[in-house]
């Protein structure tokens, strides 16, 4: 019988492709409200967490939110319940509903929030703005019987396992033979107990960032006949894909920075939009930075951006962005807002393949605090 999936399960699948590890250091990410280890029937994805956004997931039926501004991101001293915040908990906990999220994890991950917001403005070729850390590699060699060398490799794949550049199931397998004894209790695919047993096997090496090597190890045994395979774990000095806040690319051809802005708006279903610089610049090279950009002005200039796509600019912040000649179009922090179907999609996918009974919405509220006049 299908059921809905477990909460760990979720998060485990969420967080291969947005791990904890890529998060700025003192983001407030992951659990904040409730408990993973429950069937989740109905998940909403939402930007923030307000009370009006609770009052919508009890409507909803929902058991799960995931959120990508952290609902504890300045720590409560108490939890008054006569406050907006203290009502959310209570609510929340009434109601059984688990609040999890995912921060600058998202944003940094690859096609995360700022892949989103780069792709809503049709940019080409991008790279990251502002890189943070390079993923670190690790080897794994398994030794598989020939029967199953395509099951294992498969799963490792499937993983996360043997990803190099634009290539996947990138994997080496060499011939040889293993040699095993099994002991009494054993119960064993191949052979007796008590009886040295030699089989043709194969090794099978590939490369796997080091953040998901748990998800990968998890899967080799799942698909592996035997009870305990043998595999080997390597550090490698090799360095992965370079990680980041932002992105920087280019539009199909140059327009003027006032049109930019309109198509700024379009893209991001805003009524307005803050503008720094000459309107009728011609601009192609994009930056992009969801949320608060104003302490990565320095990256966009030294990219060659023409004009960065930004929240929150300061004032004094433009001044120094307008006399360096980087132009400004800021929609406001809610653009963000375009992880929630991002995000709702890429849980549906899992949900599909494994059948689960489990919805997944997207909130309906505008948690935007700010309105054009």
């Amino acid at each position: 019988m299908t059921k809905a999936v477990n909460g760990q399960a979720l998060i485990q699948h969420f967080e291969a492709w947005s791990p904890k590890a890529y998060a700025v250091e003192g983001d407030k990410i992951g659990l904040m409200l409730g408990t993973l280890n429950k069937p989740v029937h109905k998940v909403m994805v939402a930007l923030d967490v307000l009370e009006d956004v609770i009052d919508e997931a009890i409507e909803e039926q929902v058991d799960f939110i995931i959120a990508h501004h952290p609902l504890l991101f300045r720590p409560l001293k108490k939890i008054d319940l006569t406050t907006a915040h203290g009502r959310i908990v209570e609510k929340a906990l009434k109601h059984d509903i688990t609040i999890y999220a995912a921060h600058t994890n998202l944003d940094i991950a690859k096609g995360g929030v700022n892949d989103m917001m780069a792709e809503a403005l049709g940019l080409k070729e991008t790279d990251v703005l502002a890189p943070t850390q390079t993923q670190q590699l690790k080897k794994i060699a398994v030794f598989v019987p020939k029967t199953h060398i395509e099951q294992v490799r498969q799963a490792i794949s499937q993983a996360g396992a043997g990803h190099i550049g634009a290539y996947s199931h990138c994997t080496f397998q060499s011939e040889g033979t293993g040699t095993f004894k099994p002991l009494e209790g054993t119960n064993p695919f191949i052979g007796e107990q008590g009886k040295l047993e030699y089989v043709e096997e194969l090794k099978l090496e590939t490369i796997v960032p080091a953040e998901r090597q748990n998800r990968v190890i998890q899967a080799l045994i799942k698909a592996h006949p035997y009870e305990e395979p043998a595999y080997d774990i390597y550090p490698l000095d090799n360095q992965g894909d370079v990680l980041g806040l932002g992105r920087i690319g280019k539009l199909e051809e140059a327009v003027s920075l006032g049109e930019f802005a309109e198509q700024v708006k379009a893209a991001f279903e805003v009524s307005g939009a803050r503008v720094v610089g000459d309107l009728a610049k011609p601009v192609q090279k994009v930056a992009v930075l969801g949320g608060d950009g104003n302490k990565y002005m320095k990256d966009a200039i030294f990219k060659g951006a023409d004009v960065i796509v930004t929240g929150d600019v300061y004032y004094h912040v433009a001044h120094d962005a307008m006399m360096d000649g980087l132009a400004i179009v800021d929609p406001g922090h809610n653009v963000e807002k375009v992880m929630k179907e991002g995000v709702k999609r890429y849980l549906e996918r899992f949900i599909a393949e494994k059948g689960y009974q489990t919805t997944v919405i997207a909130s309906s509220r505008n948690t935007d605090p700010f309105t054009f006049v």
